[in-house]
């Protein structure tokens, strides 16, 4: 087992991480940026190193700051959690030449699987259903633009390669605006991520965003955790997400399921990753995979028990999975509200000192957060400040649940996303289950 490991990130998933070494009887370093030294993991760690300034790019993204780290004190693995530098090949591929375990896949593998382009090519040679697309990146000919658009079909959105998080995308509903959609796409792509490569696809009318769990170690052991259904979104932004995904049955969730694990096979996978597929009509449509732990990991571990951290701790020792596919048994309903620091009806951010905190409880609920009363929230950083998830014998139970958790929970000082969250859990058509990945910009007016 690893023996001590640098925690290279902030908030509740850093104490996530922490929390899975404890018991694995790890020894962690904080590493933090000056405005989080009051951050309940930098607290509770056995080391912390403060890494620079507020902003991440000289912080949480300044490679060397975070492998030095490491160095000063004696760690031998970095846990990048979600965002910052966890999908970053170079970095991945810096850690491992300096002399330290990179808790995640290997450089090539983040390669692969970030650029969009080589990923859906990956994925057609293993099998995945892909969207129809340009099979390629776009060139610069505009009527080759045109026919392939008319080939595809519209709509269709222009996608950045190098893209994630919902952002370097357009939608595109007719030729008048096709050239010029692309030429914007292609421009804010270069600016926001450095690689002007972009694609076109199908735009699905009325899908679902359905992602599948894998885990795989280096001795070819590789297993799916069921499936999430996140297709409360805005603005391609998660809102709130569950498994198992309503009405998939065991025989899909097998069919795909295992097609992933394939396809992990194929391109030698190590670690915790996630498979995200559009579900329209039955069919499912790979759209990319994201080489890491996921914001939304905690409501697949409340139906399966897996705890995913630690299995990702267990993978970066070198130690067989813990678990093999027989053993995943899919048990009640989860579902989860991400928690954001910001206005619920303008969205802006709202950081802050938090003047009252009460969290919920009560049977089946968990609250992972980083928060307490009297915490500042800085303005430097993702508004999100922590996750409510309920857990029940049913999908019905656990919006009951959640719903009483969402009345419970007391954050006060600050402005959050608190109403928003009581009023999607009352919402019939998401109580039935099924909603689009429009549904919710549809009710919330936005175009």
């Amino acid at each position: 087992m690893l023996d001590k490991v640098v925690i290279a990130n902030r908030g509740e998933i850093a104490l996530r991480v922490l929390r899975a070494c404890r018991e694995l009887g790890i020894k962690t370093v904080a590493a933090y940026s000056e405005p989080d030294k009051d951050l309940k993991h930098v607290f509770l760690s056995d080391e912390s190193v403060c890494i620079g300034p507020a902003p991440s790019t000289e912080s949480y993204l300044n490679i060397p700051a975070v492998i030095s780290a490491a160095e000063v004190t004696d760690a031998v693995a970095i846990h990048p959690g979600y965002g910052f530098l966890s999908e970053n090949a170079d970095f991945a591929e810096r850690v491992e030449q300096s002399g330290f375990v990179f808790i995640g896949p290997k450089a090539e593998t983040i390669r692969l699987m970030g650029d969009k382009v080589s990923a859906i090519n990956a994925m057609k040679k293993a099998g995945i259903p892909c969207v129809p697309g340009s099979d390629g990146p776009l060139g610069e000919d505009p009527e080759t633009l045109k026919k392939t658009a008319k080939r595809i079909g519209y709509p269709i959105i222009i996608k950045a390669s190098g893209g994630g998080g919902g952002r370097g995308m357009r939608v595109v509903h007719s030729e008048a605006n096709l050239l010029k959609s692309i030429a914007l796409t292609r421009s804010e792509a270069a600016a926001t991520f450095g690689n002007d490569m972009i694609y076109m696809e199908k735009f699905l009318e009325h899908p679902r965003h359905i992602e599948i769990q894998v885990l795989a170690d280096e001795h070819g052991n590789v297993i799916y955790l069921g499936e999430r259904d996140c297709s409360m979104q805005r603005r391609h932004q998660k809102v709130i997400e569950e498994a198992p995904a309503p009405g998939l049955t065991e025989e899909t969730r097998k069919r795909i399921g295992e097609r992933c694990v394939e396809a992990c096979k194929a391109i030698n996978y190590r670690g915790a990753g996630t498979f995200e597929f559009l579900y329209e009509d039955g069919e499912f449509y790979f759209i990319e995979m994201n080489t890491r732990v996921q914001v939304e990991h905690p409501v697949t571990e409340m139906i399966t028990g897996v705890d995913i951290v630690k299995e990702q701790l267990r993978i970066a020792s070198g130690l067989p999975l813990s678990y093999k596919q027989e053993d995943i048994q899919i048990r009640g309903h989860a579902i989860e509200c991400r928690i954001n620091a910001e206005d619920p009806e303008t969205f802006m951010p709202s950081p802050g000192t938090i003047e009252h905190y009460h969290p919920p409880g009560g049977f089946g609920i968990r609250v992972d957060t980083h928060v307490y009363q009297g915490y500042k929230v800085p303005p430097h950083y993702d508004s999100m400040i922590g996750k409510l998830i309920a857990h029940a014998e049913t999908r019905e139970l656990a919006l009951t649940r959640l719903s009483m958790a969402l009345s419970e929970i007391v954050i006060d000082g600050i402005k959050t996303n608190i109403p928003l969250h009581q009023e999607l859990v009352q919402d019939t058509a998401f109580e039935a289950g099924g909603t689009d990945i429009h549904y919710l910009e549809a009710k919330l007016g936005i175009k």
